[in-house]
C-alpha cells in the first residue's frame, strides 16, 4: 500500500459523494460548514502545479475533513456550540497547517459533541451526526463528523481530537481506523482547549497506512506548543506496509489486559477480540495476559480531571473575548446570560462539576487524590512495558453503536469510554481498528503501546489488518 489510494481520491468524488449521503435534511449532519468553491479552485491549483501523481506532496490534492474544534483561516471554527457560532479564527491549528503543506485541501469542518463533550455527537448545538452503517445509530463521539465523513467515503482522511476516546470510540463504531498518539508527539496548537492535559490531536481514516501517513505528517515539534515533544518522527508509514511472510510479528509480545475482558463485556465482541488474538498468534506474535489493576479506578478519576480542566478553560467565553455576546444591561448579567445561553446542557454539567472539585474544601479530597490515582495508572502501563510487552490488546467500546437517543444517563454515557481513557489519562498512543461485527455493526479492536512507540503499535495493527483482508474478514 502506498500513498498513491489516497491521492486517487479527488475533491471533485469527495463533493459527489458528500451530495450522495451528507447534503440535505436526511443526510448525516457530519459536516458544520463545508468549502465548496475554494476547495474546487485549490484543487485545480494542485493538479496545475505537479507534473505526476508522486509531486506537490505526500497527500497534493488529498481532501481532508477536520474536526470544528481544530482552528482554521477559512471556515468558523464553533466547536459545535452557539457561543461560538460564526467564530472564524484569526491562526490556523499547526496540524492543519502541516496537512496543507503536504498538498491537502480541506473540503469542510465536522460536526462533533459540544466542547468535545460527549459520546455519540448527540451534543452538538447543531443537530447530532448519523453512522453512516445504520442511520438510526450514533457515529461515537466526540469525533463523530469526522468519524462518519470518512466512513461514508466522503474524505479517506481526517483529524478528530481525543481527550478520553473521542478519536477511537467513533472509528470503532463507524468502522474505521482512529489514532490517538503520544501526548506531545502533535501539537495541540489551535486546537480548542478542553482539558489541556488529556487533549490531542487525532487522525481518523480507512485502513493502517492511511493513518500512519496522516500521524507522521501532523506529528513533530512545534514552536507554538511547548508541550511537543522535540523527538525525531520516525517514517511511521514504514512500519504499516506488512511485508508478505507468514510470521510478520515473530519476537512480538502481545499484552491482553485481564481488567479489559470483564462479564461486562458484551460476550460477542469478547469473541471477535479473542479471535484477534489467535490471529496475532499466527501471525508470530505472543500473547500473554497481564494485570492493570488501577483500570478500574480510570471513570473516576477522568471526570473528577477533565471537568476541572475543562470549567478553567471555558472561563475565557465570557461574551467579551469570543463569539456570542448576549444583550444585557450590566456586565454580570451579560456574563450569565451569554455562557446560560451559549452553552448546552452537557457543558453545564461539566463545568459545575469541575467548578464543585476545585473549590475550596473539596481539592484535596477530589482532584488532588484523583491526580495521585492517574500516577498509578500510569505506572501500571509503565510497569507492564518494562516487563517485557510491546503492545496491548483489547476491546475499543463495551458496545456496538447505541441508537440516536437510547442512552440518556450520562453516568451510561461515560461508560462508553471505559476502555479508551486510561490511554489518555497515560499519554501512550492507542488506536482503534476494525476486527468484526455484530449484528451488521462494527466492532473496534485497540491497540495501545509505550510513549513514542506508534511505530510498534501501526506494524502489529498492520499485520492484524493484513490477516483479516487475507481471510475476507471485516
Amino acid at each position: 500500500m502506498s500513498a498513491e489510494s489516497l491521492k486517487a481520491h479527488s475533491v471533485e468524488s469527495a463533493w459527489a459523494q458528500y451530495d450522495a449521503v451528507d447534503a440535505g435534511p436526511t443526510g448525516l449532519n457530519a459536516f458544520l460548514s463545508v468549502d465548496r468553491d475554494g476547495s474546487m479552485a485549490a484543487a485545480k491549483l494542485v493538479a496545475n502545479a505537479v507534473s505526476s501523481p508522486a509531486d506537490g506532496g505526500d497527500i497534493a490534492g488529498v481532501p481532508v475533513a477536520i474536526k470544528d474544534n481544530l482552528a482554521t483561516l477559512t471556515l468558523p471554527t464553533t466547536c459545535g456550540s452557539r457561543i461560538l457560532e460564526g467564530y472564524v479564527s484569526p491562526f490556523e491549528a499547526t496540524a492543519v497547517r502541516k496537512l496543507r503543506d503536504a498538498g491537502a485541501i480541506v473540503i469542510g469542518k465536522t460536526n462533533m459533541d459540544e466542547f468535545a463533550m460527549g459520546s455519540s455527537t448527540e451534543n452538538s448545538a447543531y443537530g447530532p451526526t448519523r453512522n453512516p452503517v445504520d442511520r438510526s445509530r450514533v457515529p461515537g463521539g466526540s469525533s463523530g463528523g469526522s468519524a462518519a465523513a470518512v466512513a461514508a467515503g466522503v474524505v479517506r482522511l481526517a483529524l478528530g481530537s481525543e481527550t478520553g476516546g473521542s478519536v477511537r470510540q467513533p472509528a470503532a463504531f463507524c468502522g474505521i481506523v482512529g489514532v490517538k498518539p503520544t501526548y506531545g508527539r502533535v501539537s495541540r496548537f489551535g486546537l480548542v482547549a478542553y482539558a489541556s492535559s488529556l487533549d490531542h490531536v487525532g487522525v481518523l481514516a480507512q485502513n493502517v497506512f492511511d493513518a500512519a501517513l496522516g500521524v507522521e505528517i501532523i506529528a513533530g515539534h512545534d514552536p507554538y506548543d511547548a508541550t511537543s515533544s522535540a523527538r525525531p518522527v520516525p517514517a511511521l508509514r514504514q512500519s504499516a506496509v506488512i511485508a508478505d511472510r507468514s510470521q510478520p510479528l515473530a519476537g512480538l509480545v502481545v499484552g491482553r489486559p485481564v481488567e479489559y475482558f470483564t462479564d461486562a463485556l458484551d460476550p460477542r465482541i469478547r469473541a471477535h477480540c479473542d479471535a484477534a488474538c489467535e490471529r496475532l498468534r499466527s501471525l508470530g506474535a505472543e500473547v500473554r495476559d497481564v494485570s492493570l489493576p488501577h483500570t478500574s479506578l480510570a471513570i473516576p478519576v477522568y471526570y473528577v480531571l477533565a471537568p476541572a480542566e475543562a470549567s478553567s478553560n471555558l472561563a475565557r467565553y465570557d461574551g467579551v473575548r469570543y463569539g456570542q455576546r448576549a444583550v444585557a444591561d450590566g456586565l454580570r448579567e451579560m456574563y450569565e446570560r451569554t455562557r446560560s445561553g451559549g452553552f448546552g446542557a452537557e457543558v453545564t454539567r461539566r463545568i459545575l462539576l469541575g467548578t464543585y472539585v476545585l473549590s475550596a474544601g473539596y481539592y484535596d479530597a477530589y482532584y488532588r487524590r484523583a491526580q495521585t490515582v492517574r500516577t498509578l495508572i500510569t505506572q501500571d502501563f509503565e510497569r507492564v512495558f518494562a516487563e517485557g510487552v510491546h503492545v496491548l490488546f483489547t476491546p475499543t467500546a463495551p458496545t456496538p453503536a447505541f441508537r440516536i437517543g437510547e442512552v440518556s444517563d450520562p453516568y451510561d454515557m461515560y461508560l462508553s469510554d471505559i476502555y479508551t481513557v486510561t490511554a489518555n489519562l497515560a499519554g501512550i498512543p492507542a488506536m482503534s481498528q476494525p476486527i468484526g461485527l455484530v449484528d451488521g455493526l462494527p466492532v473496534g479492536g485497540q491497540f495501545m503501546a509505550a510513549r513514542f512507540d506508534e511505530a510498534t503499535m501501526f506494524k502489529a495493527a498492520a499485520a492484524l489488518e493484513h490477516a483479516m483482508a487475507q481471510e475476507g474478514g471485516a
